[in-house]
Formats: C-alpha cells, structure tokens, sequence
C-alpha cells in the first residue's frame, strides 16, 4: 500500500515561516494530485492547497499569496513553504495524494502553531 510521511511542523510566531513536506512510498503507483489540508480545533478539514502532476495549483482564498505549493514527482514529495504565518493558521496540517488505480491516501497530520 501507499504510505505518505509528513514532517516539518512546529511551532513559529506570528509573521513566522514554516516549511512542510510529505513523501508517498510504498511500491510502483502513479500520483495524479497532491495537496494540503488542515483541520483547527472545532473546525471541518479545509482545503489549504493542491497541485497536479502537471504542476497546475490551487489555492485557498485564505492562504494566497503566503503558501507555495510545490512537487518533485520523481521523488514523489509534495511541499508546501508557509511565509507570514497568521494564528488563524494554527491547525493539523494532513497530505494527501491520489493515486492512479489505487485511490485516495493520507498521511498522519503534523501539527504547525502560529503563537507568540
């Protein structure tokens, strides 16, 4: 099966950057689209940013401008560099990644605070 390893997360203060990467293993599979989600406490998991394999991206209104989303497809790693991180960023950071003939996939979450 697919595993994707997350790290990076911790804490910054406000106007603070922090760098996260995920990395898929696990055998021969092909990933169409790798994104970041993340859930705040009391909150629904939200959308934060997705690119394909083409290297198109999307991003949430809420983080334009200040997150980067980025992949190196033959290492099959997704990063996402965060500048001007804000409270309201605070949350569990999850990758995700769809995999051709195979399906949706997650990793564990790391935890990014944004507090001073």
């Amino acid at each position: 099966q697919v595993q994707l390893v997350e790290s990076g997360g911790g804490l910054v203060q406000p106007g603070g950057s922090l760098s996260l990467s995920c990395t898929a293993s696990g055998g021969m599979f092909s990933i169409s689209v790798m994104g970041w989600y993340r859930q705040a406490p009391g909150k629904q998991r939200e959308v934060v940013a997705g690119i394909t394999s083409a290297g198109d991206t999307n991003y949430a209104d809420s983080v334009k401008g200040r997150f980067t989303i980025s992949r190196d497809n033959a290492k099959n790693t997704v990063y996402l560099q965060m500048n001007s991180l804000k409270p309201e960023d605070t949350g569990v950071y999850y990758c995700h990644a769809r995999v051709r003939m195979r399906g949706d996939y997650w990793g564990q979450g790391t935890q990014v605070t944004v507090s001073s």
